[in-house]
């Protein structure tokens, strides 16, 4: 096997110890490799590719030591033989931007290789071209070489996508004196002669100490919370309670969501607007927290205030021992406690509010009539989805805690103040007192904040004084020219470092927490110039100071320092009377639980792509899990007991009910632990809906109803998933050696983990090249397989459909499958449990991940937008019509939306969860499915 350890995992210590056979041709150039578009500057990151040391993306050779292709997001490695010129101590050196390793063995042996001389470790060290002594270990002890013998030796470079790509070793003898020089081709040779084979031979490539990593690392903490295990994970080798012996436990009952739009008319790539999400229990960690640094789209707040103020407008701050009763004083002690409408995004006001509740229907949005429950719903256009191959713009998007409402909701989420009169209301206030000479600011220094309407403050109603301000005559003393930077070590400007400095704005850190109680500065009575205090969210450089007499307009944008440093000058002697702030370490402060993940709604979010799947509120899983569990009781006598809740999906139809997919751990009496895995509903009192094909209920399905009104669960007809169902893999493949044998190696081991033997393989091979897709896939120890060749171009949608037409059963899954995918575990179960012929289609999401990381250290984000990864029984795949070849001939990108539509109107639900440990790879395109290589440098990543 090419990866004996799976997918994933680091392959075993399997050292080369015996060199091939070498010939005196090989003599005057070694052996390149090179993995691209990876990005990283460190050579630990180029050991964590998927592909190093096996697959390289090229393979050449090179007649010097000395390397620079002016490119970017590289990683090469360099082996093959030293021929040293005479006998006697040599010292070695390397030199690289970024980093790089040379190895050197005893011998012609590369397992015996040995670290002599590297640049760096974090990927942040780096050497300028021939810069040999720059680190102390650049330079390699004396090394006893002779030269009647031949030396294996290993060069790795690591490159990110900044400075000038480089590396070199030399080589002096140990005398004093003596520089170093690059090591040509005169003293070099060929591992061995790689010219006629193909990609996917890969038994003659070393491995060495210098492409493994020797023995076993010690266990690190997770990097993401989605890493740290989870009974779902291995859930599916439970074995699974009988469904025959649980057909009686819940009475039948029709099922017919409202949210289908079977034959309703809908635009082009429209489908995306329709698909709903399912609420998860318990929470299985799939919201990227370790993201959120790159995107706080989870919290609803202006972008301004989150970078100037934090989360100050969650807390309250409580009054101290000793204070007076005084209203401005209080409400300073509640500082940044504010109406939540102020710092909502005016762009997503309207647009983008979710439900408060997740258990209520969400609120039409404006735009297209919003139909009833028979005609099914239209959801209104949200932004379009962007163009494949580019990333969900990532904005500042959050929930909806703060919606506009008649009745908004209380700040702390829990107990409501009580109301006051509507006269004795007061405006927000907030008290950060700053000096600001001269006149308020002109409407226009604040017009960007406000792209579009009139301008307005960024922060409606939170100056203190409702009239405006008198204007104050300031007068300067003539000062001259100097630089406006702070650093120029001037007396004013060391000065301004120690003192003006300490009234840092509230955006920075110290700022943050010293808002709360800033104290106005002592002016001179004897100056000249006359101040006023002004209440602002806003630091100083945000408040345009009145200009001075010649001074020019572009000095109204200047940063924070050089405008205290002009207030400074300005205030003339009150420079000495600053203060710094005094911070109050015993200021306690009240503040109300909060969970967002319960505020947002099952609409499919298209613009927040580090959001995980949507959390169901405990109460009401155990609640449904209680009364099946009640049942259950009933119809067996006690015979099965819960152990656990393993997992809890729900689908919410405000109309009719919601449908729950429980997963239950039972122990059975006498018997083993069982796995409980079955689809029921729990159906709304009302009238008896039909099913949904124009069919009338049948008479014998009554709607349940207990004696209290309260829904009561059913079982729903036709929503039964079944276990052993044949699922085909079907993938289109061309020109691309390494991934096909990344992809069928994640086969073998899923066969081998799980020993499921109910899937195949469908490989469409476009003619390629590199290597026999045929031979590998025999070698492959897969159960079930079928190769297809087909001429031409590479098309996507015509090597799907040649695929789904070469399965002869029409009641299996057929998946629709990318090649760069790593895969879960329980991915056939979770296909199967979300496949369900005539009612559900199963769209996983992936997480894609980012140049440079690994499903060991994912970052990335979910791929919201993408349908590729498809799952549906034969039979409605035929009956939407299955791929549009004709349209989509020449090109791809658009035909799974396309084919959403399709599934959509022909009245199936498409289930849409994110699945744990289920990653798209990140991957170069150059050279993917024929295309041409330009001529020169790449000038742009793909």
């Amino acid at each position: 096997m090419l990866f004996p350890g799976g997918a994933g995992r680091p392959p075993p210590l399997n050292l080369t110890h015996q060199a091939p056979p070498w010939q005196e041709e090989y003599k005057g150039q070694v052996n390149l490799h090179v993995f691209e578009d990876w990005c990283g500057g460190a050579v630990g990151q180029l050991r964590r590719n998927l592909h190093f040391p096996l697959f390289p993306h090229t393979r050449t050779t090179v007649k010097k030591l000395a390397v620079s292709p002016k490119w970017k997001n590289y990683g090469l490695r360099i082996f093959g033989f030293i021929h040293p010129a005479r006998d006697g101590d040599v010292q070695f050196s390397v030199a690289s931007d970024d980093n790089s390793e040379f190895w050197l063995s005893p011998n012609e042996s590369p397992a015996g290789a040995q670290l002599v001389a590297f640049v760096g470790k974090t990927g942040s060290e780096w050497t300028a071209p021939g810069e040999f002594t720059k680190f102390s270990s650049q330079v390699s002890k004396p090394r006893r070489l002779t030269a009647s013998r031949k030396y294996y030796f290993e060069l790795l470079h690591k490159q990110d996508d900044r400075g000038s790509d480089h590396v070199e070793v030399g080589w002096r003898a140990f005398l004093p004196g003596l520089r170093f020089e690059v090591i040509d081709s005169a003293h070099i040779s060929l591992y061995t002669d790689e010219s006629a084979l193909k990609m996917d031979h890969v038994a003659h490539v070393p491995q060495s100490p210098a492409s493994h990593v020797v023995g076993r690392l010690p266990q690190e903490e997770p990097r993401a919370d989605m890493l740290r295990p989870d009974p779902r994970d291995t859930f599916f080798l439970t074995p699974r309670v009988e469904p025959s012996r649980l057909e009686d436990v819940l009475e039948p009952c029709a099922y017919a969501p409202t949210y289908v739009v079977k034959d309703f008319p809908i635009a082009r790539y429209q489908g995306l607007q329709f698909v709903y999400l399912s609420f998860v229990y318990p929470n299985d960690h799939t919201r990227l927290t370790h993201m959120e640094t790159d995107n706080k789209c989870f919290y609803r707040e202006s972008p301004l205030y989150l970078e100037r103020f934090g989360f100050y407008k969650y807390m309250k701050m409580d009054r101290q021992e000793g204070e007076g009763g005084d209203e401005e004083e209080v409400q300073r002690r509640a500082f940044l406690f504010l109406n939540a409408d102020d710092f909502l995004d005016d762009e997503d006001d309207a647009e983008l509010l979710d439900s408060l509740e997740p258990t209520e229907a969400p609120p039409p949005r404006g735009g297209l009539p919003f139909p009833t429950a028979e005609a099914g719903p239209v959801r209104t256009s949200p932004t379009p989805p962007s163009p494949r191959g580019q990333a969900t713009p990532r904005r500042s998007r959050a929930l909806s805690w703060a919606a506009r409402a008649a009745h908004p909701l209380p700040l702390f989420l829990g107990r409501a103040p009580p109301p006051r009169a509507a006269a004795e209301q007061q405006p927000p206030k907030v008290y950060v007192t700053r000096v600001r000479p001269g006149l308020r600011a002109p409407p226009r220094a604040l017009a960007p904040l406000r792209p579009r309407g009139p301008p307005w403050p960024p922060f409606p109603g939170i100056f203190l004084h409702p009239r405006p301000l008198r204007r104050v005559q300031l007068r300067a003393p003539p000062r001259l020219p100097q630089s406006r930077s702070w650093k120029t070590g001037s007396p004013q400007a060391t000065e301004l470092s120690s003192t003006g400095r300490a009234q840092a704005a509230p955006g920075s850190r110290e700022g943050q927490a010293r808002a709360p109680g800033l104290v106005a500065p002592t002016v001179d009575p004897n100056s000249s110039s006359e101040v006023r205090p002004v209440t602002s969210f806003l630091s100083l450089s945000q408040v345009s100071r009145p200009q001075l007499p010649g001074e020019g307009e572009e000095e109204e944008e200047e940063g924070d320092d050089e405008v205290a440093q002009d207030s400074e000058e300005a205030a003339g002697p009150a420079l000495g009377r600053w203060r710094e702030d005094a911070i109050d370490w015993q200021r306690t402060f009240s503040v109300g639980a909060i969970d967002f993940e319960l505020l947002r709604s099952d609409w499919n979010d298209l613009r927040c792509n580090v959001s995980g799947n949507l959390q169901l509120p405990e109460a009401e899983a155990v609640d449904v899990v209680a009364q099946y569990m009640e049942q259950l009781h009933a119809r067996h006598g006690g015979r099965y007991s819960l152990l656990r809740i393993v997992n809890v999906e729900k689908r919410r139809d405000s109309t009719r009910g919601s449908r729950f997919l429980l997963e239950l751990e039972l122990q059975e009496r006498g018997g083993s632990r069982l796995r409980l895995s079955e689809y029921v509903f729990l159906r709304l009192p009302g009238p008896r809906a039909g099913d949904g094909d124009g069919e009338s209920p049948e008479p014998a399905l009554a709607t349940p109803e207990r004696p209290d009104g309260h829904p009561e669960l059913c079982r729903p007809l036709r929503l039964a998933w079944r276990q052993d169902v044949m699922v085909h893999f079907i993938v289109p493949v061309k020109n691309q050696a390494r991934w096909v044998a990344q992809f069928l190696a994640d086969m073998a081991e899923l066969h081998a983990s799980t020993g499921d033997s109910h899937f195949s393989v469908i490989l469409v091979d476009f003619e390629s090249e590199d290597m026999d897709v045929e031979r590998a896939l025999r070698a492959a120890r897969l159960p079930r397989y079928q190769y297809l060749r087909r001429t031409g171009n590479f098309e996507r949608s015509a090597g799907l459909q040649a695929g789904v037409d070469a399965v002869e059963d029409a009641s299996s899954i057929v998946f629709l499958c990318d090649l760069h995918i790593h895969f879960p575990a329980n991915i056939l179960d979770g296909i199967r449990k979300h496949c369900v012929e005539g009612r559900l289609a199963f769209a996983p999401v992936v997480m894609r991940l980012g140049c440079g990381s690994s499903p060991g250290d994912p970052h990335g984000y979910w791929e919201v937008n993408g349908f590729g990864l498809f799952g549906i029984y034969k039979s409605d795949f035929d009956r939407v019509g299955g791929m549009n070849t004709e349209e989509f001939r020449d090109q791809w990108g658009g035909e799974d939306w396309e084919l959403l539509d399709r599934v959509l109107q022909a009245g199936l639900e498409v289930e849409r969860l994110r699945l744990r440990h289920f990653y798209h790879f990140y991957h170069s395109k150059r050279g993917m499915w024929g295309t041409r290589s330009q001529k020169g440098p790449r000038k742009e990543q793909p």
